[in-house]
């Protein structure tokens, strides 16, 4: 997308305590081995889009990761590539409880019960982001206008939707 948050149920709060995330990196390498963009997308696919971690959140954490012993990194066709030691294999189990919590706050981050209906939502509005910031340079102020009367009136669409009562 052409900014990072742009819609605000993008910023639900903090994903991850401090510390956590070198767990969730290892607990990644634990599937397979991996390198940093594969990461990245691999948490964007958990989170249906709703949470990216950056690249200077990522590379970081494989370092100090790696410092620790508890993964080592390998080129692989000019990519470096991360693979879980036994030492990390054994740091995972001896905090599995704490590992089971970071996964359970991962779950109900964004409503794991619906991910079908999140992922086609989130695909609809990326798609309007995307053409208008592929169409932004080049349209007028009534062309502004008009999209902008119509967002509205979606909102205020939505906004009704919301406040009926949800049927069992």
């Amino acid at each position: 997308m052409f900014w990072r948050h742009a819609f605000e149920f993008e910023k639900h709060g903090r994903m991850f305590e401090k510390g956590d995330f070198k767990y969730v990196i290892l607990d990644i390498l634990k599937q397979k081995p991996s390198h940093g963009y594969e990461i990245i997308r691999a948490l964007e696919g958990r989170f249906y889009g709703f949470y990216t971690p950056s690249a200077g959140t990522v590379y970081p954490t494989l370092q100090m990761l790696e410092d620790m012993g508890y993964v080592k990194s390998s080129e692989q066709d000019g990519k470096k590539i991360y693979t879980i030691t036994d030492e990390g294999l054994k740091f995972l189990d001896e905090r599995e409880e704490t590992v089971d919590k970071i996964r359970e706050h991962m779950r109900d981050w964004w409503w794991a019960d619906k991910p079908d209906e999140i992922k086609e939502i989130v695909h609809e509005l990326r798609r309007i982001g995307r053409l208008l910031g592929h169409r932004a340079r080049r349209m007028d102020r009534k062309k502004w206008a008009q999209i902008r009367e119509i967002i509205s009136k979606t909102y205020d669409d939505i906004e009704a939707v919301l406040e009926q009562p949800d049927k069992p």
